[in-house]
């Protein structure tokens, strides 16, 4: 599934692509699975709005949107200032993609063949596509307003509220950075790297770690993921970017998916076991 990083590197390209683009039309496949709005209510919503930002929200693309229905420009009723922000921002929607398992985000030309898991297909005004593709249909498409993440933003939360989002619980700290309630964004390969970068063990309960424990998790966190962001994310499976590239962050996992060979460290084999169903890597020398 696309984490942080990967999400992060695919808003960034569509964002630098369609940022000001109009969807002129929209196609919708026959499948109901990743419509978690109904397909009238997306194409309603989508078709002849301008897209004025494009972003990443926990593990979601929000791409914002501002509707024109071709009201003049100017109005010989002088509104006041609350009337023009209400006004402004019932205008204003959003257009939420979830990219699940295998989900992917391209923006391609009209004459490219339309590949056979294709679920969505914004025409724009550019003559660009944005296309929706998605093999395993966990992905989802859905518009609304003022869209939140549950927890905090990984990247922009502070040391004190870091601490204070683990301290205390029972569960493993591996299993509460993947909570996302807590953190939206961390997954299951940044959260094993953080935890090794950090020396901590996955199995740890987040109650026993200390202070300073906690404070080289945030600071591994950040930089895992910084790092991440700047080499494009990991591609293990189906993952790649806006332009259909793949990341080389996997090219520097030190523990992830290297279970059995030797860490880069100490040289003891790298252990992979299972905590709350999701499989976690971690060297037993160099975390403790």
């Amino acid at each position: 599934m696309p984490e942080l990083p990967e999400v992060e590197t695919i808003a960034r390209g569509l964002a630098k692509r369609v940022t000001g683009d109009v969807i002129e039309s929209v196609w919708l496949g026959n499948k109901p699975e990743p419509l978690k709005s109904s397909a009238s209510e997306i194409v309603r919503t989508l078709e002849s709005s301008q897209i004025t930002r494009v972003r990443r929200v926990g593990k979601h693309i929000v791409i914002d949107l501002e509707r024109n229905d071709g009201a003049p420009a100017s109005s010989p009723v002088k509104k006041s200032k609350r009337a023009l922000k209400d006004s402004l921002s019932a205008n204003a929607s959003q257009w939420i993609v979830h990219l699940g398992m295998t989900g992917r985000m391209l923006v391609s030309d009209p004459g490219e063949p339309v590949e056979k898991h294709t679920h969505a297909i914004a025409r724009l005004k550019s003559g660009k596509e944005l296309r929706f593709v998605d093999p395993r249909r966990f992905g989802r498409l859905s518009v609304t307003h003022g869209f939140q993440a549950p927890g905090s933003e990984p990247l922009e939360v502070e040391l004190e509220r870091f601490v204070s989002l683990f301290k205390g619980r029972k569960t493993p700290i591996k299993s509460a950075l993947l909570n996302q309630k807590l953190l939206s964004g961390v997954g299951n390969i940044y959260a094993d790297e953080s935890l090794f970068r950090a020396g901590i063990r996955p199995r740890r309960r987040a109650a026993s770690l200390t202070k300073e424990d906690l404070r080289r998790l945030y600071l591994a966190v950040q930089e895992v993921l910084k790092e991440a962001i700047a080499l494009g994310g990991s591609s293990i499976s189906d993952y790649v970017d806006s332009d259909g590239e793949e990341g080389f962050f996997q090219l520097q996992h030190r523990v992830y998916g290297r279970d059995g060979e030797p860490c880069l460290v100490c040289k003891t084999p790298i252990k992979r076991i299972v905590i709350a169903g999701r499989s976690s890597h971690y060297c037993p020398k160099c975390q403790r």
